[in-house]
């Protein structure tokens, strides 16, 4: 059988969330005077104790991660890690019948696992085949489905609804073992932790500062680019 009977329940999960909320999609915009934040009060608990963390915890061992690795050594595991995404992006541009940057992930793939010796290196670029990240938060957006309330996960940071539903699939059918997706997370926090720190250094409200990047950049991906984007647009990617 293509999918066990937890796939078909987690896939099936997938598709009502995905229904629900285009039901709603009318009812809720993607405007900053329209921001769906009925949770700011557990949000703003949750981002400050994510701040305290990454301030007390993540942000020290990152820095000692960047000056004990060499540049190319962590460019290298950036790149792995990237990789990593890919069948993520294959997947996600197929649901939203993009076939061509289906295909484009799929031999980024099978190039960069192989010749690039999992994905450390990235010859696939080199021959022409550009990356563009999808996943099923921006395929529900695709198809119509609004961002609804926004949500600060403990750890993981800003997201809302919609991606939440989108990512929740992928915890559970991940062929990446926990510790290998909390490893390339570190990895991708790495590279966006300069880009972090900016966005709430010299914010009147971090909090609400952080909501707008993250609820804006999401906007951009969702419509590939089709819009005006902020400036943070090319630093952010979830």
């Amino acid at each position: 059988m293509l999918f066990s009977r937890k796939h078909r329940t987690v896939l099936a999960a997938f598709s009502a969330a995905a229904v629900f909320w285009t039901a709603v999609a009318a009812a809720d915009g993607d405007n900053n005077e329209d921001r769906s934040d009925p949770l700011e009060t557990l949000n703003r608990f949750t981002s400050g104790f994510n701040s305290f963390l990454r301030k007390g915890f993540i942000d020290p061992v990152v820095d000692l991660y960047q000056y004990v690795t060499p540049d190319p050594m962590e460019e290298a595991i950036g790149r792995a890690a990237a990789n990593l995404s890919e069948p993520i992006t294959a997947g996600s541009s197929l649901l939203q019948g993009d076939t061509e940057n289906a295909g484009a992930a799929t031999q980024r793939f099978l190039i960069n696992s192989t010749l690039g010796l999992a994905g450390l290196g990235d010859p696939a670029t080199e021959m022409g085949i550009e990356s563009r990240r999808e996943d099923l938060g921006q395929t529900l957006g695709a198809h119509g489905v609004a961002p609804g309330p926004h949500i600060v996960l403990p750890i993981l940071g800003p997201s809302n609804l919609r991606d939440v539903t989108g990512d929740l699939p992928l915890m559970i059918l991940s062929p990446v073992p926990l510790a290998g997706a909390a490893a390339k997370g570190t990895v991708e926090y790495s590279g966006k932790q300069d880009t972090y720190r900016a966005i709430g250094e010299g914010s009147i409200d971090p909090y609400v500062a952080e909501r707008e990047a993250y609820e804006q950049n999401r906007n951009y991906e969702v419509r590939n680019g089709d819009i005006p984007g902020p400036v943070f647009a090319d630093e952010i990617k979830r």
